[in-house]
């Protein structure tokens, strides 16, 4: 008995125009299962509405000869040979012969064919699929529905060794175990709708090849989380809209494009009909007690960047590779501490400012994972030590700050800091997931059943300048009072309108604009957290060698 090998599936030929467009975007859409909406693919489901709907009546049988055209939408065609699979726009057959139509958004291209090679090759691979069922094929057309205009494709010798050559070169890009590098400082980047996923001029510039980064990812999300606490209430679907409603009626709605994510708190029911459309729609709702403790969350199917969980996973298991990641993570949050101090204490003391200082330096000398969390220890104490300095004016000095504690928070500003690292880990767990990361699986906090260890792992940079820095403004600016808090034996937590100006606060946190440290863009904290998280994929995948912290200057 011999072993067989494996089969392939098929390759679309979609794919195929990607492949010889930009191997990169082939490899991320087709290999990793990656996708991302732009304009531009909005509009080009728009232009295939029509033609994506079949037709009643059956392509034409290869040795017909009608009388009269016959014309055929969304014909499905594959062949094991070629190694292909195509869904045809338009079959146009008369006379024995068929010609395939595909297609396309835009105007002809200016050159002499009117057409760009990916759209040439993805045409003349239509053709080869139709001579390979038996059909006479000469030619395809390409119809671009912006100048509404046909533009013929002739299927020479020449243009069949180029598309066969693409098929072969796709295939290996398949079974090659790295992804094709990015283009460099590439005309076609700005338009394309990975540009925030593949992020090109960022990872070119981390290997020293491009000396610029343009500013080709939005500054910020254009939707905005949808937060409900109700004692009682109940969240559906309306249409295209998210419908909040309580015993005495509709309190709010929502529209779901402007929606990223739905945080409820309190004995609050979501409708089915609601949570299949979250889900398809990838919108994240995760589900809190009405004080606040989170319970779980309600999540798209993801996992579809395998490969990057794969190597995550070997990833934690190595302890060499753990410690370099929990490394940088910590040294990246002992220098945003740091800064926080000179940047908010009244005075801010010159020896734990040099102390901090040295143990950023000493923090990339640490053997192993327990000096590195007994190194953090020391510079936490340090810092929550002088945390109090930058409560300031009246309004700080109502607050007691005696040092940070938890599980239970025993005072006001302890209360609003564990509650403000609960948002940040529940944030950075929906994108961890979204891009296809485990949350789960860390490299600095141990592996524990409910823990989002990744998710604590990647906030620990973030934990000063967004979760701290929110606390401050909301006392420094008197957002919140020492009367707007429950003191219970169980701890001390916001009440409801206090808990509803912080999260105001903290989510005007997460929109500031910040100048990139390293790439120098202007991009809100919401956006770096997404991107230091995706940096963080390219390294697990051998792409860069090393994670660049997120340290404000």
């Amino acid at each position: 008995m011999t072993d067989s090998a494996p089969s392939r599936d098929p390759l679309p030929v979609r794919m195929l125009n990607e492949s010889v467009y930009c191997p990169r975007l082939f490899a991320l859409e087709h290999v990793h299962g990656e996708w991302a909406d732009s304009s531009d693919t909005v509009e080009g489901r728009t232009v295939h509405r029509r033609v994506d709907r079949p037709s009643a009546s059956a392509p034409p049988e290869p040795q017909e000869d009608p009388e009269r055209p016959v014309t055929t939408r969304s014909v499905r065609l594959a062949d094991p040979e070629l190694g292909l699979v195509a869904v045809l726009d338009l079959l146009e057959s008369q006379g024995g012969k068929v010609v395939p139509v595909d297609y396309k958004r835009g105007s002809p291209a200016p050159n002499p064919q009117q057409a760009y090679e990916p759209e040439r090759i993805q045409v003349a691979a239509q053709v080869l699929l139709l001579r390979a069922h038996g059909y006479t094929c000469d030619y395809g057309e390409l119809y671009f529905a912006k100048a509404r205009r046909r533009v013929r494709v002739d299927v020479d010798a020449q243009l069949e060794e180029r598309t066969l050559q693409a098929i072969a070169s796709a295939r290996q890009i398949e079974d090659g175990k790295q992804l094709p590098p990015p283009l460099v400082d590439s005309p076609k980047c700005p338009r394309c709708s990975l540009v925030g996923i593949c992020l090109p001029d960022e990872h070119q510039h981390l290997l020293g090849n491009q000396p610029r980064v343009r500013p080709l990812v939005a500054a910020r999300d254009d939707g905005q989380p949808l937060y409900v606490q109700l004692v009682h209430g109940s969240l559906g679907k309306r249409g295209g809209e998210i419908v909040v409603r309580d015993k005495e009626g509709i309190q709010g709605t929502a529209r779901f494009e402007h929606t990223t994510q739905v945080v409820v708190f309190g004995n609050v029911s979501l409708t089915t009909p609601l949570m299949q459309e979250l889900c398809a729609r990838g919108i994240p709702a995760s589900l809190h007690s009405y004080g606040g403790w989170f319970r779980g969350m309600v999540l798209p199917a993801g996992g579809h960047n395998v490969h990057a969980r794969r190597a995550q996973h070997a990833a934690s298991a190595d302890p060499r590779a753990s410690l370099k990641f929990s490394c940088k993570f910590i040294r990246a949050k002992t220098a945003n501490a740091r800064t926080m101090l000179r940047r908010n204490h009244a005075e801010p003391p010159r020896d734990v400012l040099l102390r901090l200082k040295e143990l950023r330096d000493e923090l990339s000398r640490a053997p192993d994972l327990a000096v590195l969390r007994g190194l953090e220890g020391v510079s936490a104490r340090l810092y929550f030590q002088n945390f109090a300095g930058m409560l300031k004016g009246q309004l700080g000095g109502r607050f007691d700050f005696n040092g940070r504690n938890r599980r239970p928070p025993k005072d006001p500003v302890n209360s609003m800091l564990s509650f403000a690292y609960a948002c940040l880990a529940r944030e950075i767990t929906t994108v961890l997931h979204r891009i296809g990361l485990d949350p789960f699986v860390g490299f600095l906090h141990q592996v524990r059943a409910g823990r989002p260890a990744l998710a604590l792992d990647l906030m620990e940079e973030f934990r000063p300048i967004i979760a701290d820095s929110a606390v401050l403004w909301a006392v420094n600016n008197g957002v919140v009072q020492p009367d707007d808090f429950v003191v219970a034996t169980v701890g001390v937590n916001l009440k409801k309108p206090a808990r509803k100006r912080f999260i105001e606060v903290y989510e005007r946190r997460l929109d500031d604009l910040v100048t990139h440290p390293i790439f120098g863009t202007r991009i809100s904290y919401r956006r770096v957290i997404e991107i230091q998280a995706r940096l963080l994929i390219k390294v697990l995948l051998g792409e860069l060698p090393e994670y660049p912290g997120f340290q404000v200057r």
